[in-house]
């Protein structure tokens, strides 16, 4: 069993695999779509990048998942224990929303956060709001409360939308909005421009 790793991407394939390479060996592990683009080095100048890994062992498949924190990991097993949800489901879950925004949908019991996800219809959002709505997700109380945080306006809320589209997390983008604090009369361009130095 493999809980984490750490080493260089060497190759990427389209269907959200890499290879990460350790000590000359090449482990290919599956990612959430768009995740790619928000994993760090683990220090600066470094190309190593760690990912936390969930380990999936079938009779005819043994398949490694990887996440950018233990608790990313955490709400992936978390999906898995919903009836329904295998892994392919609980990626592409991971690939639209964040962590917190899936304790945050699933504290609201907001069906609507995950609507338009590939592979999940109707039936399982309700079972995943049923089955995850007594569930804890400490290490997300604080950004849970995020979406409340920052009253958006247009600029906002069109800057939000764009960078989510490019693969960020929603409540990273949020975080970052907050940062910069009231902004005025600032043009989208300015704004977006500033948002993703906050983000770098």
């Amino acid at each position: 069993m493999f809980g984490s790793l750490r080493g260089r991407i060497t190759h990427e394939h389209e269907d959200g695999a890499v290879i990460v390479e350790i000590g000359g060996v090449g482990y290919e592990v599956y990612l959430p779509l768009g995740a790619r683009g928000r994993l760090r080095p683990v220090a600066e100048g470094e190309d190593d990048i760690f990912l936390a890994i969930h380990t999936h062992i079938r009779e005819d498949a043994f398949v490694l998942y990887g996440f950018s924190s233990f608790d990313e990991r955490a709400v992936f097993r978390l999906l898995l224990g919903v009836s329904g949800i295998g892994p392919k489901v609980a990626m592409a879950i991971l690939g639209k929303l964040s962590g917190a925004e899936i304790a945050l949908a699933v504290k609201r019991q907001d069906a609507a956060a995950f609507k338009g996800i590939s592979g999940v219809g109707k039936k399982t959002i309700e079972r995943l709001l049923l089955e995850l709505r007594d569930k804890n997700f400490p290490e997300f109380e604080e950004a849970m409360e995020s979406p409340d945080a920052l009253p958006m306006g247009d600029h906002e809320a069109t800057v939000l939308s764009a960078l989510v589209s490019m693969g960020y997390k929603r409540a990273e983008v949020e975080r970052a909005l907050a940062s910069l604090g009231p902004r005025g009369e600032e043009s989208v361009e300015s704004l977006l421009r500033e948002t993703l130095a906050a983000l770098a």
